[in-house]
């Protein structure tokens, strides 16, 4: 008999999100109650936008405890009838997504930081240790002291020392005036739901409504149970539901994952290792069209705007063409770890995306490059198998001939070295590449 590899779990545990699903056709009148439980989940969350996404609320985002209170005071539950444990879920849900957008801009500003060439290195010194202490931040945008403890503040007056802490000021919040942005949903398409609004039972889940002691069930295709909070998302038209559920997982660990491998990521092949193995071919076609029909659709609804008042069929669309890649770079990566069988992957950072340039038709097609989620999706798969996922240091790695280490000249999707001769498809050298910075432990930590 031959060797069978074997798979055996590890003691790490990955957190992976579990779908159930609705068996059957909901009826309209538990649907309705559904939908008007997601809409009120909706306004509870613009409500917070509102109040707090600005700049005078920062300092009460953290811990959070002054929101939750206001909100409590504020008679909205009451107003709309809604139960407590979805009220508050979607208070904190709000809370959460705020303080994500405030990175955001704070990213953004430090982006912006980093290229102002008329900063002095003191002024940018400062301006940073301001977006790295929240109590700070808030304070300068507030228009008040910066009065921190003691540690800190003795560390703001150093780096304060050498500026005009005023004019730092002004200008910091010009710039999160410009790029700071309320948040706003339109869409009530689910609610997120603790344990103590649902329970399992009867090859279904009874979930609370918003009449008292009463409960909507609704018939599921499995028998599992979870005891975790749980998000319900709505689908009227076509009468079901799905759940999503976090489930935490004993990572997998397989005797025969052995390899070292190098990755390097195209906008039309996904992946190509060191090897010319390539994964994710037809990424490019299914990029390609789906950005060809976002072209078609927004120069019909330009000329036609005033004729169409709704984006519904537009907005469904758009979304089976999103999940049908999804799916595909799901599949291919899949591919990938079962066929290479890797121990360590090295791969270069997937680039930001870049300013667009000139071709308008290459900008919309790059637009659609799902860089992030290629991503996401295969640092999850890692921590699920047990693979380890190593970046490396990218400068010039692409120009870089894998057999000398030369600079040599691409063309037609090829490299070519003048100095050795080495020919080689451009993403398999760079792939070459990659696998020798990762081994000559030239990595990012």
């Amino acid at each position: 008999m031959g060797n069978v590899a074997r798979m055996e779990k590890s003691s790490e545990t990955v957190c992976k999100i579990v779908c159930q699903y609705s068996r059957g056709r909901i009826s309209a009148k538990d649907m309705e109650k559904l939908q008007e439980i997601a809409e009120d989940y909706r306004k509870v969350k613009n409500y917070v936008y509102d109040r707090f996404g600005g700049i005078g609320s920062l300092s009460k985002l953290y811990p959070g405890y002054t929101v939750q209170n206001e909100m409590t005071q504020s008679g909205l539950r009451g107003e709309l009838k809604l139960p407590s444990v979805y009220f508050y879920l979607a208070v904190f849900e709000a809370i959460a997504d705020i303080k994500s957008q405030w990175t955001r801009t704070k990213s953004k500003v430090l982006s912006l930081l980093a290229k102002n060439e008329n900063l002095e290195p003191e002024e940018k010194h400062y301006l940073r240790y301001l977006l790295k202490v929240n109590n700070a931040f808030a304070a300068v945008l507030e228009e008040e002291p910066v009065e921190l403890k003691s540690e800190l503040q003795a560390k703001y007056d150093e780096v304060s020392k050498y500026v005009d802490a005023e004019k730092m000021h002004r200008y910091l919040c010009r710039q999160v005036r410009r790029y700071h942005t309320k948040l706003h949903s339109d869409r009530a398409e689910g609610f997120a739901s603790s344990g103590k609004a649902y329970r399992y039972g009867d090859h279904g889940i009874y979930l609370a409504s918003k009449e008292r002691h009463k409960r909507i069930f609704v018939e599921l295709t499995d028998g599992n149970q979870y005891g975790s909070q749980i998000y319900i998302k709505l689908y009227p038209k076509e009468g079901k539901l799905h759940i999503h559920v976090p489930v935490n997982r004993a990572a997998r660990s397989h005797s025969d994952y052995v390899n070292q491998i190098g990755l390097a990521a195209g906008v039309y092949t996904m992946l190509t290792t060191d090897t010319g193995q390539r994964y994710g071919e037809r990424l490019g076609e299914y990029q390609k069209e789906y950005a060809g029909w976002i072209k078609r659709q927004t120069a019909s609804y330009n000329r036609n705007c005033k004729d169409n008042p709704g984006r519904k069929k537009y907005e469904a669309k758009k979304r089976r063409y999103t999940e049908q890649i999804h799916s595909y770079i799901n599949c291919e990566l899949n591919r990938l770890l079962r066929t290479e069988k890797p121990r360590t992957i090295y791969t270069v950072k997937l680039p930001k995306a870049q300013a667009a340039g000139g071709n308008r038709r290459v900008n919309g097609f790059l637009s659609m490059w799902q860089r992030g989620y290629i991503r996401k999706r295969l640092a999850q798969k890692c921590k699920e198998q047990s693979v380890e996922l190593v970046e490396v240091f990218g400068k010039g790695i692409s120009k870089e001939c894998s057999e000398c280490g030369r600079e040599g000249n691409r063309k037609n999707g090829m490299f070519i070295c003048s100095f050795c001769g080495y020919e080689a498809d451009e993403k398999e050298n760079t792939a070459r590449n990659t696998l020798k910075r990762g081994l000559a432990g030239q990595t990012i930590h």
